[in-house]
C-alpha cells in the first residue's frame, strides 16, 4: 500500500503542474525559475549525498557499463528499424529519440531514491551518469543526421559534460572514492535540499505538457509508448538476468531503464528540427503509463 501511495502521489503531483499551468500560476517564466531549482540545485544536492560516501570501483562494474550500453543501442535500433521509413524525417526522428532516451535524472533517481536503500540510490547516481554519457550524444546525432539540422555538435556535447547533474556525480564519487569527510551539517542540508528534487521535478514535467489530442499519430505514438515502457524494461530486465549482476544493481537498473521517456527530448527536438507536438504529446503519454508500469517494475524487484 506503501508503494500505491507513493505511485499516486506522483501521479497528482504530474497533474497538479498540468493544472497549475491551465489555470496560468505555472506560467512560462515561472516554470522556468522552478525548472532552474529543480535542475541546478536540488537533483544535484540529492545525487551528491547519494554518492558522496560510496567508492566509484565498487560501483562502476563492467556489467554496468556493458548492459546499460547495450540496452540503450539495442532499442535504439530497434526503433530505427520501425521509424526509419515512416515518411514525415521530423516525426521519424523523434519517435526513434523517444523510444530510447530515458527520464533517468528528473524522475528515474529521485524515485529510486525516495523508495529503496542507500546501496541501490548509489548504484542508480552511476546508472544515470552511464545512461546520461550515452543517450544525450546518441539524440543529437539522430536529430541531426535524420533532420539535416545545421547545430554545432561539439557546443551541444560540450553542454552535456557541464551539466550541473553530471558535474555533482563525478563530484560525489571522487569524494568518495578519495575517503574524505563531509560535514554532518552540510550533508544533512544537502539531504533536505535533495528531497525536493522528485516533487519540483514532477510538477515541472507536468507543467511542461502539451496535448493536441486531434493531432494524434496514433500508430507511431503507440510504438514509441510500447518500445519505451514495455520493450526497454523487458529487455533490460533479460540482459541484467543473464549479466548475473547483484540485487542491488538488478534493482536500480531496472527502475532507471523503466522511467518514461525524458522531457529534455521535447527541448531537443524543438532545437534539432525535430515535431516538437508529437514530441510533447509522446512525453506526455509515456509519463502517464509510467505510473502503472513503474509500479509493476518496482513491485516485482521489491
Amino acid at each position: 500500500m506503501e508503494l500505491v501511495g507513493r505511485l499516486l502521489g506522483l501521479l497528482v503531483l504530474l497533474l497538479a503542474g498540468a493544472g497549475l499551468r491551465s489555470v496560468g500560476l505555472l506560467d512560462e517564466s515561472r516554470s522556468a525559475r522552478l525548472n532552474a531549482v529543480a535542475y541546478y540545485v536540488a537533483l544535484p544536492a540529492l545525487i551528491f549525498v547519494s554518492t558522496y560516501d560510496q567508492a566509484v570501483g565498487r560501483l562502476l562494474t563492467p556489467a554496468l557499463i556493458v548492459g546499460h550500453v547495450g540496452v540503450l543501442l539495442a532499442v535504439a535500433a530497434v526503433a530505427w528499424a520501425i521509424h526509419r521509413g515512416s515518411g514525415q524525417t521530423q516525426r521519424q526522428s523523434v519517435a526513434i529519440v523517444q523510444s530510447y532516451h530515458s527520464n533517468v535524472g528528473y524522475l528515474g533517481f529521485p524515485l529510486v531514491a525516495a523508495t529503496f536503500d542507500a546501496t541501490v540510490t548509489a548504484i542508480a547516481g552511476v546508472v544515470l551518469g552511464i545512461i546520461s554519457i550515452v543517450q544525450v550524444p546518441l539524440t543529437i546525432l539522430v536529430l541531426v543526421g535524420v533532420n539535416d539540422a545545421e547545430v554545432p555538435i561539439h557546443h551541444e556535447l560540450k553542454q552535456l559534460f557541464t551539466n550541473p547533474v553530471l558535474v555533482s556525480l563525478f563530484a560525489g564519487l571522487a569524494v568518495g572514492s578519495a575517503g574524505l569527510d563531509v560535514p554532518a551539517a552540510a550533508a544533512s542540508g544537502l539531504d533536505v535540499v535533495g528531497s525536493l528534487a522528485l516533487p519540483l521535478a514532477l510538477l515541472c514535467v507536468g507543467a511542461s505538457l502539451d496535448v493536441d489530442l486531434p493531432a494524434i499519430d496514433y500508430a507511431a505514438t503507440g510504438s514509441v509508448v510500447a518500445m519505451k515502457i514495455l520493450v526497454m524494461p523487458a529487455l533490460a530486465w533479460a540482459v541484467f538476468s543473464a549479466l548475473a549482476v547483484d540485487a542491488a544493481t538488478f534493482t536500480a537498473s531496472i527502475v532507471m531503464l523503466g522511467t518514461p521517456t525524458a522531457v529534455s527530448t521535447f527541448v531537443f527536438a524543438g532545437e534539432l528540427g525535430g515535431d516538437t507536438e508529437f514530441a510533447s504529446l509522446n512525453v506526455f503519454l509515456t509519463t502517464l503509463a509510467s505510473v502503472a508500469s513503474l509500479f509493476l517494475l518496482i513491485a516485482l524487484v521489491s
